[in-house]
């Protein structure tokens, strides 16, 4: 088995990995690592192996792999833009968009490495790496929120991600998929696609529930023991009944039907679309450290992200809303739609399925009711009470995507009416603008001038 270029330099650190190697076997290939994977690039190692020191081609390696390793990598700069800007006050907004731009790359990187890392521990726990940094943005981002009390933006950012990935995501990898194979069948398995939307339905019954009984209290129905905090109890019980939910799915996907997820086999083509890897590229420590520095850096963008966002809504005239709902999701987990299209593109559906419907669902059964659980030991009153409209359209975005998956075959108008449906979902965020005294606990919206004039004239 020939080594990596970086091994040839350090024949203890090969011998090391190739007996680690052979004793653990390699990752279990997910749909988020090949989503990944179609946006990696081989990088070229010639240059670094005539370097004469032992420690600075070793370095440098390392540095190859990683940032090099990557189509994004064009994109990286925008990290350290992002920090001089917020250093050398050149805006809050250029703060703002440089760490969305720079936040790409990252994602992608994090995938890397965690598969890297998967490569000593072993395909169970790799799976669970992946399950908890598959969406670390979106965690890290609401952490920052929920340290800033700004529950408004956690709650907003976490619905739009799952809404990107069940009408955005999907619906444009249906219709390109549709579009490029119009003369091929585009069939896929059900039965992941059954498993994930019935998690995302209980998932929205534990959003339906604190929202029904704050309007049952309001209208008189019903009586509650616990008063003004019923609806936070609520929410904190569904949480982690929630949480349990997701514990039984990842035992259930990594341990009893594993083959349910198993992506389908992608051979490598001319125009070198997928980077497949047999082995490691990097040593077991070199990977951590990347790993814990990465996810350094993706937190220091996030951070600039939740203090920026409402810079960013005055001086473009957008709700923080529409901005949580439409334009961070898209933004944030670009590389991974990415990924899901071009496997689309492809004909393979059950990768695109296994991005968008496993985000989905690791995102509302995962990291909304830990961002509850955590609040809860913040001593925040953060609930799973997202008010009408927004739980209203996380209802029909799973409804409408259980409906359209239900054949097992696709065709492009399934995409079109997923991305209709997205659109206008969009167009409903944002013409609504928050009043600029809400608070937390309630939400008020204004729809416009014809009903401020309307209640005026009824005065």
């Amino acid at each position: 088995m020939p080594l990596p270029p970086m091994m040839e330099s350090s024949p203890t650190m090969a011998k090391e990995m190739v007996v680690r190697h052979h004793l653990l076997p390699g990752p279990r290939r997910t749909a988020h690592n090949m989503s990944s994977s179609s946006l990696r690039k081989r990088s070229d190692a010639s240059l670094v192996q005539k370097v004469p020191c032992t420690a600075l081609r070793a370095l440098l390696a390392n540095l190859n792999e990683v940032l090099l390793g990557t189509k994004l990598f064009l994109l990286f700069p925008a990290v350290l833009l992002a920090v001089a800007a917020t250093f050398l006050h050149f805006g809050q907004v250029w703060v703002f968009v440089l760490s969305l731009i720079g936040l790409v790359p990252l994602a992608e990187r994090l995938s890397f490495l965690t598969e890297q890392i998967a490569f000593y521990t072993g395909p169970t726990v790799g799976g669970l790496l992946n399950a908890t940094f598959g969406n670390v943005t979106e965690v890290i981002i609401a952490l920052f929120a929920l340290r800033d009390g700004k529950i408004q933006v956690v709650k907003c950012s976490l619905l739009g991600s799952i809404l990107s990935n069940l009408l955005l995501v999907l619906g444009t990898s249906l219709f390109l998929g549709g579009v490029a194979n119009l003369g091929a069948g585009q069939p896929y398995d059900r039965k992941q696609a059954d498993v994930n939307t019935g998690l995302l339905i209980l998932g929205v019954l534990c959003h339906w529930l604190p929202l029904m009984l704050r309007y049952a209290v309001i209208s008189g129905e019903h009586a509650v023991v616990s008063g003004d905090y019923a609806a936070l109890d609520l929410s904190r019980a569904c949480s982690i009944v929630m949480l349990l939910a997701y514990l039984a799915y990842l035992f259930f996907q990594l341990k009893t039907h594993r083959q349910i997820f198993e992506p389908q086999e992608v051979e490598e083509d001319d125009d070198d679309l997928v980077v497949s890897e047999d082995e490691p590229v990097l040593r077991f420590s070199s990977a951590m450290i990347w790993l814990a520095l990465m996810t350094l850096v993706t937190a220091l963008l996030s951070e600039y992200v939740v203090s920026t966002i409402e810079a960013a809504s005055e001086s473009w005239e957008l709700s923080v809303s529409f901005i949580s709902i439409i334009l961070l999701p898209i933004v944030g987990n670009a590389a991974e739609h990415a990924g899901a299209v071009i496997f689309a593109l492809k004909n393979k559906l059950d990768i695109t399925l296994g991005v968008s419907l496993g985000s989905a669902t690791q995102i509302s059964m995962f990291v909304v009711p830990l961002s509850v659980v955590v609040a809860w030991t913040m001593g925040i009153p953060m609930d799973l009470d997202f008010n009408l409209l927004e739980t209203g359209s996380l209802f029909l975005a799973i409804l409408v995507t259980a409906f359209t998956l239900q054949e097992g075959e696709s065709h492009y108008l399934k995409g079109l009416l997923l991305l209709l449906c997205y659109a206008v979902i969009g167009v409903c965020f944002f013409v609504i603008r928050r009043r600029a005294d809400d608070n937390n606990d309630g939400v008020h919206l204004d729809v416009g001038v014809a009903s401020s004039s309307t209640n005026t004239d009824a005065s």
